[in-house]
């Protein structure tokens, strides 16, 4: 196993981003685990970049890992576009580095644990998102590239 003399500080907030809500998953300070924030219900771009500012101060963020949502062919589309728009803006708001990740079916992949754990459909509804972004950073975090 490698190690850093000095593994950098701070965490990781993974966020996979919808037209009406915000899943988020929050790394460990040193980049190994993964935990799901509430998720933030969309109202304003305006609120919306406060709201995610505030919780990067507030957590130390070091790193801003977006969802990617691509096609199946792997081509960007319509939302991959408005994503990284609004990942730029969030950027600009923060001066945290933004990292892209490819999210194509963790939102599926999320359903399905949570259609497998029995809990129920509005319960589900609520918790799709963040569970979205926790697999999100989970696959970041596992590839190896957590410790930025």
């Amino acid at each position: 196993m490698k190690f850093q003399e000095n593994p950098p500080a701070g965490r990781i907030l993974a966020l996979d981003v919808g037209k009406k809500r915000i899943g988020l998953a929050l790394s460990d300070p040193l980049g190994i685990t993964a935990q799901g924030l509430p998720t933030l219900e969309r109202t304003t771009i305006r609120r919306d970049l406060a709201a995610l500012d505030e919780i990067v101060r507030a957590n130390g963020v070091k790193l801003l890992l977006v969802g990617q949502p691509l096609h199946m062919s792997g081509t960007e589309g319509r939302q991959a576009a408005y994503t990284r728009e609004f990942a730029e803006r969030l950027r600009d708001r923060t001066k945290v580095d933004v990292r892209y990740w490819d999210e194509r079916l963790t939102s599926v992949e999320a359903g399905r644990v949570l259609r497998s754990s029995g809990i129920s459909i509005e319960k589900r509804a609520r918790a799709v998102d963040r569970l979205a972004a926790v697999l999100l950073l989970e696959s970041f975090l596992d590839s190896g590239r957590g410790g930025v």
